[in-house]
């Protein structure tokens, strides 16, 4: 008798999170990936294009092309999906606060390739509680932006059924430092806030289809068992409150669908080659458990806390899932973890908390009342994640124990990592402009006023943003009117700004503290800023967050600042040390800029840089007059609390 065929359960989608330079170069790189297995897109767009700017405005200088894709209009989202069918495709799109916008130049170009709009698969991400929490690529304030979520969200149960209009994002929650708890605890929320909002906007009928769109995307770190826990406890979280509090009967829609990427919070600049395994055992988290599988993984590269990573790279862990997928028996066997009382347990322990820290939240009103307090644990749980790797608690590899090791031939030659060409931001500027030479002017200020006038009536916006992409109009327009119509916001820092009372294992810097400020005349002034687009805000909270349990004066009014703003700020509040934070690349032509307006005001001042920074930026930059640069390598936030005193105040040399 013929053996039978063995039984396969079907893998999740392959995708890598990329795009980069310009349009042009990611659509090669698109296309590259699709022909080595890739199975879905996931597109990364660049800063300017996720808070809502054209490549030449002021707050976009340096970040053009740097950490994703630049889209401004349709010209360049039609050259980013050049030679792609979107009808076939599945593609995520990481895009938040302009996310109206970037699924209408999607719609536009599909219904330009002729493809049957309602049968485009994906997500836009659209989670802009999360923005305000942990990634800052948020634009307007709260409330309005939850109606522009569930705009989008409404105008896909109509036009896109397979589309998922919300990714609830939990991943940047935990590289914020969110507990497991918290992590599930404060996505819940969010998705809540969402369902609670959009049921008002569709049919009744429909609801339960659309709370089956919404997915979520999540992080798994490296402790894999209470991470597969983790992910066991958000199925059954979820299942409960599709249940429980929107009454949706279906199993299908109350089942927890989700993405991942693995924890990049973890990869560290030491010894850059142990982040190839980090990455595998954080992806069994989000695979071994079939009833808690992912139903998408994207892998980080093990070069990303160096800088962003080659096609070669990105191969590299494609391949990882592909192993996996096809070459392990993983796929052929029932959820390997039912009935083991461990992980019971431990998924109990981590509902219980969840549910506790959810209960907080419901009492304060929900998720969008509740953006302030959410922010603030984020920083103390981020703290506490960070002083157990300076007490060595927590074991990291490489950085904090066994140190010492062989030089990474990976790393060899052009420093392991690409490099975006000089030039992108000029060319991408020239292309913008011939856009705006050629296109209807007349066609594109009515297409506004039309989305100006659906905004401010509290319509669904889609349409209009889907007109307006057709006549021509650019990111920056179409942001523009969002910001006239709700305006801008700026989101808590979590770090409060009056006297610390914490002294535990910092009595000695806080008596260096004490005595600089006594030879300054006044306390000891730090000013900590984040000059252009980057909203990875983390480093720059903890170091001001350390700053003020060491006693010193801090002021740090969060991201999104310009090099002007941040001169002036240290002019007037009388700096003795200014620190600068900047992770998306455009360190140089900032800091560039920052050190010119300090020589022009007169400012003499000691200033610190932190940042992913190759060692020859680092000497440019060094160059440029900055007296220190910090690296992700440098985790003792202690010793650089004591070099601040140094530089603020040195001690007199004494008399021989």
């Amino acid at each position: 008798m013929a053996p039978q065929p063995i039984q396969r359960d079907k893998p999740w989608l392959f995708r890598t999170y990329a795009g980069h330079s310009t349009a042009a170069k990611s659509n090669a790189l698109y296309r590259g990936n699709l022909a080595k297995g890739q199975t879905g897109l996931s597109v990364a767009f660049d800063l300017p294009t996720q808070t809502g700017y054209d490549s030449d405005h002021v707050l976009a200088r340096g970040e053009v092309g740097k950490v994703g894709v630049p889209v401004c209009h349709l010209g360049d989202m039609r050259m980013l999906f050049d030679q792609i069918p979107l009808e076939q495709m599945n593609t995520s799109m990481t895009i938040n606060a302009t996310a109206p916008w970037l699924l209408a130049l999607y719609v536009a170009v599909a219904e330009e390739q002729g493809a049957d709009v309602a049968k485009l698969q994906g997500t836009v991400q659209n989670d802009i509680i999360k923005e305000y929490l942990s990634r800052g690529t948020y634009i307007c304030p709260p409330k309005p932006s939850l109606r522009m979520i569930t705009d989008v969200a409404a105008y896909t149960a109509r036009a896109l059924p397979k589309w998922n209009p919300m990714n609830v994002c939990s991943y940047h929650l935990q590289e914020a430092g969110a507990t497991p708890e918290q992590e599930l605890a404060f996505a819940l929320a969010t998705a809540v806030a969402v369902l609670d909002d959009l049921k008002a906007k569709v049919d009744p009928a429909a609801f339960p289809a659309q709370v089956g769109r919404i997915s979520f995307f999540v992080n798994a770190g490296i402790r894999f068992v209470t991470e597969l826990c983790k992910m066991r406890a958000f199925t059954e979280l979820w299942d409960e409150i599709c249940l429980e509090r929107y009454g949706i009967a279906e199993e299908k829609y109350r089942r927890f669908r989700y993405g991942v990427q693995v924890n990049s919070l973890g990869l560290t600049e030491q010894q850059p080659e142990n982040n190839v395994y980090r990455i595998l055992i954080e992806m069994l988290a989000v695979t071994l458990s079939k009833n808690a599988r992912a139903r998408a993984v994207q892998l980080p590269a093990w070069n990303e806390a160096l800088g962003l990573p080659r096609p070669w790279d990105q191969q590299w862990s494609l391949r990882m899932q592909q192993i996996m997928a096809y070459e392990t028996d993983l796929l052929e066997f029932d959820d390997l973890f039912d009935g083991n009382p461990a992980v019971e347990r431990k998924v109990a322990a981590l509902k219980e908390g969840a549910r506790a820290e959810l209960a907080t939240l419901e009492a304060m009103g929900g998720a969008i009342a509740a953006i302030d307090y959410m922010k603030s644990r984020l920083v103390e749980s981020n703290a506490a994640r960070l002083g157990r790797i300076e007490a060595n608690e927590t074991v990291v590899v490489g950085v904090n124990r066994w140190q010492a090791g062989e030089p990474s031939p990976l790393t060899a030659g052009d420093g392991g990592i690409m490099v975006v060409e000089p030039g992108v931001e000029e060319d991408q500027i020239a292309r913008l402009n011939a856009w705006r030479a050629t296109r209807d002017a007349g066609e594109v200020a009515a297409a506004l006023t039309a989305l100006r006038a659906a905004a401010t009536a509290g319509e669904n916006i889609m349409p209009a943003s889907i007109a307006a992409a057709k006549a021509g109009a650019t990111t920056g327009e179409w942001a523009g009117v969002m910001r006239q119509v709700h305006g801008e916001y700026r989101g808590p820092t979590g770090v409060s700004q009056s006297p610390s009372n914490r002294t535990e294992g910092l009595e000695d810097i806080r008596a260096a503290v004490d005595a600089a400020s006594r030879r300054l005349g006044k306390r000891l002034k730090f000013v900590m800023g984040k000059p252009g687009l980057d909203g990875h805000s983390n480093g720059a909270e903890q170091i001001a967050f350390r700053a003020r349990d060491c006693g010193m004066d801090i002021t740090y009014e969060g991201i999104r600042l310009t090099p002007e703003q941040i001169v002036a700020r240290a002019g007037e509040e009388g700096a003795h040390v200014l620190g600068l934070s900047i992770l998306s690349g455009s360190h140089l032509p900032l800091i560039e800029e920052v050190m010119a307006r300090m020589r022009a005001a007169g400012l003499e001042i000691p200033v610190l840089v932190g940042g992913i920074i190759p060692d020859e930026d680092a000497a440019t930059l060094r160059g440029f007059g900055v007296a220190a640069v910090y690296t992700p390598k440098d985790f003792e936030l202690n010793r650089i609390m004591m070099d601040i005193v140094a530089l603020a105040a040195p001690e007199p040399i004494a008399a021989q």
